[in-house]
Order: C-alpha cells, then structure tokens, then sequence
C-alpha cells in the first residue's frame, strides 16, 4: 500500500465491513480536498457542512458527501474544469477512480457530481493483509459532492491547512457560518418520511462547543429559501422560536434511527427528545449579539 494511505488509514480501527467503508471514504475525501486544492478550485469556492466540521473541527461522525459554495454567483460555473488535476492527484496515490458529473433533472442552482471506485479493489489496497468477505463484486466505494453555484450571501470564511495526503491549504466557511447552515437545515429541510438525525447531532455539537452563529448569513438562507421576508427582523430570539416549533414536529425516533449508522456510541442519543432540545436551544447565540 502507498505509506501515505497507510499513515493516513492507521488511526482507524475498523471492526466490521461497514467500519471499513467509512474509513476509506473518509481518506478518498481527504484526498479529494486535496486535489481540488491543486487545481485552483477553492480560489473560487468554499468547504462547509458535515464533513467540514468533521475534518476541520472534530465531529466525531461520519460524513457522507463533499458541499461546497462558489464564493461569488456563478450560474454558468462549470465544475468538469476541475476534473483533471484532481484525477490525476487521486490517481498519483494509487487509486482508481471514476468522476462523472451528474446530469440535473430539474432546473438548479447545485451541480453535482460522483467519483466511483471498485469497492473490492480499495478493500484490498487499503487492507491487504486482511481476508475480504461479504462484499458484492459490483459494489461501489461513491464519494458525492455538490457546489451551490448561487448561494446565500453574508458567509464568512477561513483558510486551514493540512499535512495529508500531502500539505495543502483549503478555504471554508468558518465556524459560525456553518453553524448558520446547519440551523437552516434544522428548520428548513424538507425530511418527508425520513427525519434527518444527523442535522439534530450536529446542531447539539455546536451548541456543545458554544459556538455563535453567523445571523446576517442564516437570514439570507431563510429568505432564499423563502422561509421567511427580507423584511423581517430576525433575532436571535426569533430564531429560538422557528427551531422550538420545529422540535415540536419532530419523531425522534427517527431521528435516532437515521444517525445511528453514522456513530460509534450510540448511548448519547438516549436523552434525545422534544424536552432535551427545547431546554438546550437557550444556549443559542450569536456572534452579533
């Protein structure tokens, strides 16, 4: 195996197949940061969501896709561009991969697109000297992500760096316009029959880390959404109030059920309820007030 993979995958200490997975796409994502980095990619965009806050910040779950935001508006943005180098980066590391752009169905804002691999060959590479068992020949190893070519305005950003795969540099969104983004998400994410626990996770990791959100920039998701009017005055108080309905709503059950795949300690989710979070969104604050 590549050292670098090797160094990059031993703090990992998967017990089952499912593990496994989690680890090698959390290291092709590492990878494939890094690739975009090469290609010039975020000087025209920005990292932010789950995996941001897990790379970057320590959010102790897995993450599934890459979101990404373009910096300035850019309808006719074209993701493919970037395609080159960053296959060539994932490639100088021994894997191979597929990128396909993913071909919109409906008029939208967010471009997406998927790098594909061989789930028994990235088995065997990063675990070579382990029995593989139990995975469909045809299965994939698929690393989703997306950009919002015309995204809300009044985020605010960092640069980070990181060593590995190899030192690169990576802009973000920093910490309370990410913490904006996850809000909207808690009030504003159409969940249908399935309730996204991982948005309630994240929300209680903030809070936990008395992170302040960026306020100006949830308004400006709120009314891109169309949640609310750019004349309204949002507080932070309001704010309170649109998430206590929201909890009001909520099966938590679900809730559970969704993050569970996603966590190694189960047990944090037994105080999950309407009253748990309710009692916690007092701690809500911004870094305006």
């Amino acid at each position: 195996m590549n050292t670098i993979l090797e160094q990059m995958v031993k703090e990992y200490h998967p017990k089952n197949n499912e593990e496994k997975r989690n680890a090698i796409k959390e290291v092709m994502q590492e990878i494939v940061l890094c690739g975009l980095s090469k290609s010039g990619f975020f000087n025209v965009a920005a990292f932010y969501g789950g995996t941001a806050l897990r790379i970057f910040y320590g959010l102790d779950r897995f993450s599934e896709d890459l979101d990404f935001s373009l910096l300035i508006k850019d309808k006719n943005f074209d993701l493919s561009k970037y395609f080159p180098t960053l296959k060539d980066i994932v490639k100088s590391f021994g894997l191979n991969v597929e990128l396909v752009i993913k071909d919109k169905t409906k008029d939208s804002n967010v471009q997406s697109a998927f790098l594909k691999a061989d789930t028994i060959e990235h088995f065997l590479l990063f675990y070579p000297d382990e029995l593989i068992s139990g995975i469909n020949k045809n299965e994939k190893v698929k690393i989703k992500f997306e950009i919002d070519t015309m995204p809300p305005g009044l985020a605010t950003y960092e640069t980070k760096f990181r060593l590995l795969p190899t030192p690169y540099s990576i802009k973000l969104y920093d910490e309370s316009s990410l913490f904006s983004g996850k809000i909207h998400a808690v009030i504003c994410r159409s969940w249908k029959s399935r309730v996204k626990g991982r948005d309630l996770y994240d929300y209680v990791f903030y809070l936990a880390r008395k992170t302040a959100f960026n306020l100006p920039h949830l308004k400006e998701r709120l009314v891109d959404s169309k949640y609310i009017d750019q004349d309204k005055n949002l507080t932070v108080d309001v704010v309170k109030e649109m998430l206590i309905q929201r909890f009001n709503e909520i099966d938590f059950n679900a809730a559970k059920e969704d993050v569970i795949p996603f966590l190694k300690d189960i047990s944090i989710l037994d105080l999950w309820s309407k009253e748990f979070f309710i009692s916690i969104t007092s701690e809500l604050h911004s870094k305006e007030s």
